[in-house]
């Protein structure tokens, strides 16, 4: 199965709000260059996350990860990713799109934040 991430969110009327996930966009094709991925966004950017799934359907894909770049899962991962997710598999048939928790939910992100925290302080071990 031809599989494709998005990594979505939110937006910002700062471009340079948008540094951090293009650095990570980067950092996956780096870490797998052969990994179809895009950037999509809630609002305020381009491209919108149906737009981010749409060029990834028309690449061939047939499942999307949705990667939320939050910290937390606030209303825009619980209430507005599912709704958009589930438009875009009515609007592509026979796509999938898979979501996974918030990037800052996942445990080993979880430690990472700490150790970059206690570091930042002096008090890594």
């Amino acid at each position: 199965m031809k599989r494709g991430i998005v990594l979505f969110g939110h937006g910002s009327r700062n471009p340079a709000w948008a540094e951090p996930f293009q650095r990570l966009h980067a950092e996956v094709a780096r870490q797998q260059p052969d990994a179809l991925v895009a950037l999509g966004y809630l609002e305020l950017m381009e491209p919108s996350l149906p737009d981010a799934i749409s060029g990834l359907a028309k690449a061939g894909v047939e499942e999307v990860v949705v990667v939320p770049v939050f910290i937390a899962a606030g209303s825009h991962v619980r209430e507005d990713l599912p709704r958009l997710a589930a438009e875009a598999m009515q609007a592509h048939p026979g796509l999938q799109v898979r979501m996974v928790p918030s990037l800052g939910e996942a445990p080993e992100m979880l430690a990472a934040m700490a150790d970059y925290a206690l570091r930042s302080a002096g008090l890594s071990r």
